[in-house]
């Protein structure tokens, strides 16, 4: 029997508010389940519940990050559907990052001695505030009641900073799992490599509406071969360095953190000097080298 990939797509079943309930229920059926199993007296086995949350809560954020820029590039069924339900992926985001708060507070107040001398660092405390304050805001703006509080600029602005600094604490954990700490698992790989695709379909979907942008203003524009040659230089140098982070992290780092006002920086500033992400920024300077100068308008246009 045929199925109609577009109509099941647009059933009641999988949308809305039925769509939340049927991904936040298993969720909370393995959460509820694994505390059953784990030893929650010791300090260890909250620590295994607080990295499970973020394992169930990591997808819908990198797919909410991804709905717009996968709808540009590859418009079709799935798409559109990603893109309809952005909106209860946060939430359902959101809802599993509830359960990890629930238990960074046990961990906290139960095994304070625990959290204080093996977990506690001052900026991860501040990137983990800020981003409980983005997910707060952008959850309750999400309902009517919250986004009539903003005017749709303030709005936009929060969801697209909040979405940006979240998807950055999720890469970048999973980044610092394959590049510094021993022994990753396999699930280390797939979450760096989704993060780094959610982030890599946005720079894509940039480019493309930029070109499509410039054709529109001018039919005329033709190719700078020079600027798209360096474009692809630098995509491509950028996509080695994402994978080679271990033969670069330590000695780049060592020069960035080379002096003292970078080392004053790395204890307060959220993400400094910004390691996981340096292969990021070449890869966005040789879209937007492609993009913005890859195309000429002609003399006189």
């Amino acid at each position: 029997m045929n199925i109609d990939l577009a109509e099941a797509l647009k059933s009641r079943f999988v949308n809305g508010w039925n769509l939340f309930w049927l991904i936040t229920g298993p969720i909370s059926a393995v959460m509820v389940f694994s505390m059953m199993r784990a030893d929650l007296s010791n300090a260890e086995g909250v620590s295994s519940m607080i990295q499970l949350s973020v394992r169930c809560a990591v997808p819908w954020l990198y797919l909410a990050f991804a709905a717009s820029s996968a709808q540009v590039l590859f418009s079709g069924p799935f798409s559109l559907w990603l893109l309809r339900n952005r909106k209860i992926m946060g939430l359902c985001f959101s809802a599993a990052m509830g359960w990890q708060l629930l238990f960074i507070v046990w961990l906290v107040s139960v095994h304070r001695d625990y959290y204080v001398t093996e977990v506690y660092v001052l900026r991860d405390v501040i990137e983990g505030t800020v981003g409980y304050l983005f997910l707060i805001a952008m959850t309750l703006t999400s309902f009517r009641f919250g986004r009539k509080l903003l005017k749709p600029r303030r709005w936009k602005l929060l969801h697209k900073s909040g979405i940006y600094f979240l998807w950055a604490y999720a890469f970048s954990v999973y980044w610092w799992n394959l590049f510094y700490y021993p022994s990753p698992v396999l699930l280390d790989y797939v979450y760096y490599l989704g993060g780094f695709s959610a982030w890599g379909l946005r720079a894509a979907a940039w480019s493309k509406k930029h070109r499509q942008l410039a054709k529109k203003e001018s039919p005329e524009v033709s190719s700078r071969p020079a600027f798209v040659l360096m474009g692809v230089v630098f995509v491509g140098f950028g996509l080695i360095a994402a994978g080679t982070g271990l033969v670069w992290r330590e000695p780049v780092e060592a020069f960035l953190l080379g002096h003292t006002i970078s080392q004053d920086l790395e204890l307060y500033l959220p993400y400094w000097p910004f390691t996981p992400f340096l292969p990021l920024f070449i890869i966005a300077l040789g879209a937007f080298l492609w993009a913005k100068y890859g195309m000429a308008r002609p003399a006189g246009a």
